[in-house]
């Protein structure tokens, strides 16, 4: 596959990314310049700091975190040091957006539903990234990756939000209560699916190995070496359920 190839993925996570990020920094501008108060906006006013909290962590989280599915980058050590940023960047965006969902007076085109959608998202994000950084300390590559696109994927939903909403709006109308939340709901739905199938198609991108050649991999008497790949292959179907438990209960 062409170099050219790889950046397709994190262009499009970043172009995904760009109406929360503006709309975000939209919000923070009113803020600081002490825009005029209205019903939609009071509560940002009323409660600014974990506001300014969420938006500039979660941009970091989003844009940064896109370049994170680039080989060539995660084979250098530029990745574990934008990880370091990353990963408390969505811990910072995931407490602050629980925060505010809880806090927050919601406002008339929100219900408790999607308050709701929003607490499992919160939670969930937050339980891969501290699951995805203990993976790392333990040097389990695999269960490093699993957790950190489940993390990314739920905080990147704010982005898919956009694209479930907007064939609603025009066919059907603005979507209140219950639509918003199924509608919102399926953002994040979406955006786990997309990373099952990204986690169970990786094993398939590894190199051929030629077809005159047999490889038989090291062993010991103990027989470490198959005992080593059978929890990595339980792990892996480990982690697929825990993706489609996500899915039904987000």
């Amino acid at each position: 596959m062409k170099a050219k190839s790889y950046w397709r993925v994190p262009a499009g996570l970043i172009a995904l990314s760009l109406v929360p990020v503006a709309a975000g920094t939209a919000r923070l501008i009113q803020l600081a310049t002490h825009a005029t108060v209205k019903p939609d906006n009071a509560r940002f006013f009323a409660a600014p700091l974990p506001m300014a909290v969420h938006i500039p962590s979660a941009t970091i989280f989003c844009l940064l975190g896109a370049l994170q599915f680039v080989p060539s980058l995660r084979r250098h050590a530029w990745h574990r040091r934008a990880g370091r940023l990353v990963a408390p960047a969505g811990l910072a965006a995931a407490l602050s957006g629980l925060w505010m969902a809880v806090y927050y007076d919601l406002p008339k085109a929100d219900n408790g539903l999607l308050e709701i959608i929003r607490l499992f998202a919160g939670f969930g994000m937050v339980i891969s990234l501290v699951l995805g950084y203990r993976a790392i300390r333990r040097r389990n590559i695999t269960a490093h990756r699993f957790w950190m696109m489940c993390s990314y994927a739920l905080g990147l939903g704010v982005g898919t939000q956009v694209l479930t909403h907007i064939p609603w709006t025009v066919f059907v109308g603005t979507p209140t209560g219950n639509q918003r939340a199924l509608l919102m709901f399926a953002g994040r739905a979406i955006n786990l699916a997309v990373a099952e199938w990204y986690i169970r198609d990786r094993p398939s991108r590894s190199p051929k190995q030629p077809s005159n050649s047999v490889v038989t991999a090291p062993t010991s008497k103990s027989g470490s070496r198959s005992s080593s790949t059978g929890e990595r292959h339980q792990g892996g179907c480990e982690h697929r359920r825990i993706l489609h438990a996500a899915c039904l209960l987000l």
